[in-house]
């Protein structure tokens, strides 16, 4: 058993697991891993990884999608630490780290943040830096102390704020000794992040040995990573911006851009019911280029005189205290964007409804955004939802070892439940259909005790749902009361939900109403009492849009019979799973889980999804769900 393995009993496989990372780690190969929830993945790949990273000084960069995930993986290097020496600690973005009140109030994003930041330290404005410079020797002891005794952000944070020290710069500092960096995936996957992240730390590639967990998130987040967007409200605020700074031909420039992109609009958009359609790159730029005789490479400097003028603009309003955004930054910096990427497959260019309308750069290859990993000395790729493995090695691009661990769940713990007469298939939604899915619903909820999470395929079967009075019913029939997952909701207000909801199980419990996809049914631990039942309706398919579609035509010109798999069906069964593991966060924990969908039943849906639901599933009816579920919590 590793050393860096803190506790005095191994679950079943995890000494398997253990080996398995060693070896690879020290063969300077990738493993791509499946295994159930419960399993200990976190100190298990780190037992693994940890020997070999430190016997030869590699960097171990551990990256998650949520806060949450990010500090499960500080607690067990506390854990790891009472037994062997290990140092660790827990990047955020700035604007995360800042006590600053002027970044906090006008900063709303991290890139901004980071801007401002640059500007505040270059302008000698910022107290908690001048304290970092002034009081060296006391900053050093208090990063020292966080070396030895890894800490989550939060905590880090509460010292520098005490000692009047910038959060950030102590967390860098800890980081340039660390063994251990836990961040965010967009450190790695986000092309200008990664160049800055590797920069400041001084590390090449080759002195990383990366582990990426709850990985069947990072096809979505890397196409994210890799798309941008830019809105008519931007371009229209970039013009105000660049006449109050007199920059006239700037303006005038912008104003004719506009000119076109409205009428581009009205041609593609304006008339027709659909929320995005494509356009041609550079039918963008034809009429500001026809108005002004512009050639292509008059345009890009123009357009990189743009992005100096916006860093301009940014330090003159931090000196007046005002919003550090430009928009005139902004725009110049999407459109070079934009230009650098015409004529490559592997984007989709786009104009939508988004905000008024918008420009929308949408990344169809997940690949290009791991395309660092053959540098690195080892990446491991891990979550309990990554079926089929070579499906996700191919969408991924990777050249990686492939292990999927046994189901930890008990047979006797877990039952599935899939209503054979409901379905969300768009042509049999109606009123009748949702309150025959409520149906099934409140009798489960009555049924199943204390929590229930109802997970929907979209917000729009969520708002059917709640259209034929769902939440009425259970609260009068079944006296339980209902949150509601707000679309759009920032992660303070969605804590407060979520643990208000767990707080329920104490007492007679309560239903949480989210989506299929989103932070609740993914990002979001529940144990004991706080989900007993997890129940899925329908399937959450991607609605048939012109960037889907251009991701199926995509893969399937890269993976000849297999781009509607990938593109299409098995992000939807992927999302299904991982909603569904919600019920059961260790091998002894019981769960229902009750599907609302006859697709479900189909073998294309089941090959799927994990072994313990196709094992425990069973079709019914309301009547038989109600039998099945008397007898497995009696």
């Amino acid at each position: 058993m590793s050393e860096y393995f803190p506790y005095e009993r191994l679950r079943p496989h995890q000494e398997e697991f253990i080996k398995l990372v060693d070896d690879a780690v020290r063969k300077g190969e990738n493993l791509v891993i499946e295994a159930p929830t419960g399993f200990g993945k976190t100190v298990s790949v780190l037992a693994g990884v940890l020997p070999y990273a430190k016997s030869l000084g590699y960097k171990v960069l551990y990256l998650a999608r949520t806060h949450k995930q990010m500090d499960r993986v500080i607690e067990e290097l506390k854990a790891i630490n009472q037994k062997e020496p290990v140092r660790g600690v827990g990047l955020r973005s700035r604007k995360d780290l800042c006590l600053h009140q002027y970044i906090q109030t006008f900063s709303p994003d991290a890139y901004n943040a980071m801007i401002v930041c640059k500007n505040l330290k270059k302008l000698n404005k910022c107290p908690y830096y001048e304290n970092v410079r002034k009081r060296k020797e006391e900053f050093e002891e208090v990063a020292e102390y966080f070396l030895n005794n890894p800490g989550e952000p939060l905590e880090l944070i509460h010292h520098a704020e005490l000692l009047e020290f910038c959060p950030y710069e102590l967390t860098r500092k800890v980081a340039f000794k660390a063994d251990v960096i836990v961040a965010s995936y967009l450190y790695m996957i986000s092309p200008a992040i990664r160049d800055n992240f590797l920069r400041y730390f001084d590390l090449d590639y080759s002195d990383l040995i990366v582990i990426f967990d709850e990985a069947h998130n990072l096809p979505d987040q890397a196409i994210s990573a890799l798309s941008d967007r830019l809105s008519i409200h931007s371009v229209s605020r970039a013009i105000k911006e660049a006449e109050d700074y007199n920059e006239h031909e700037i303006a005038n420039f912008i104003s004719i851009f506009m000119k076109g992109l409205e009428d581009l609009y009205e041609e593609k958009l304006r008339d027709r019911a659909v929320e995005e359609v494509p356009v041609a790159p550079e039918s963008i730029f034809q009429h500001v280029s026809r108005i002004l005789n512009l050639d292509g490479r008059y345009l890009v400097k123009f357009l990189n005189e743009m992005v100096e003028v916006g860093d301009a603009i940014r330090e003159d309003k931090i000196e007046k205290n005002k919003p550090p955004r430009s928009y005139v930054g902004r725009v110049g910096e999407f459109l070079l964007e934009w230009l650098g990427t015409i004529g490559r497959d592997d984007y989709l260019f786009l104009m939508s409804r988004e905000r008024g309308f918008s420009l929308e750069l949408v990344a169809l290859d997940p690949s290009k955004a791991l395309e660092f990993v053959r540098n690195v000395q080892s990446a491991i790729f891990m979550s309990g939802t990554l079926t089929p493995l070579d499906a996700f090695r191919d969408v991924m691009g990777l050249e990686a070892g492939l292990k999927k661990f046994p189901r930890m769940v008990k047979r006797e713990n877990a039952i599935v439940l899939v209503a054979r007469d409901v379905s969300t298939r768009g042509e049999e939604r109606s009123l009748e259909m949702y309150r025959k899915i409520n149906e099934y619903i409140v009798e489960a909820a009555r049924l199943i005790p204390k929590n229930v999470g109802v997970f929907t395929a979209s917000y729009e079967v969520l708002q059917g749902l709640l259209s034929a009075n769902l939440s009425v019913m259970i609260e009068e029939e079944v006296g339980k009361r209902v949150y509601v997952e707000k679309r759009g909701a920032s992660s303070k207000e969605n804590d407060l939900l979520v643990k208000a909801f767990k707080e329920e199980s104490k007492g007679d419990g309560a239903i949480l109403l989210g989506v299929m996809g989103g932070r609740n049914s993914e990002g979001q631990d529940y144990s004991g009492d706080e989900m007993n039942g997890v129940i899925l309706v329908g399937i959450p398919y991607a609605r048939p849009t012109p960037r889907v579609q251009a991701q199926i035509r995509y893969f399937e010109k890269k993976f000849p019979g297999k781009g509607r798999y990938y593109g299409y069906y098995l992000p939807a069964h992927r999302k299904l799973a991982q909603a569904a593991g919600r019920v059961h966060r260790g091998s002894e924990e019981r769960g229902a889980v009750i599907g609302l969908d006859y697709r479900i039943l189909w073998r294309s849906v089941r090959k799927d999804l994990p072994d313990w639901m196709v094992d425990s599933m069973r079709p019914v009816d309301l009547g038989r769900m109600r039998l099945y579920l008397r007898r497995f919590w009696s």
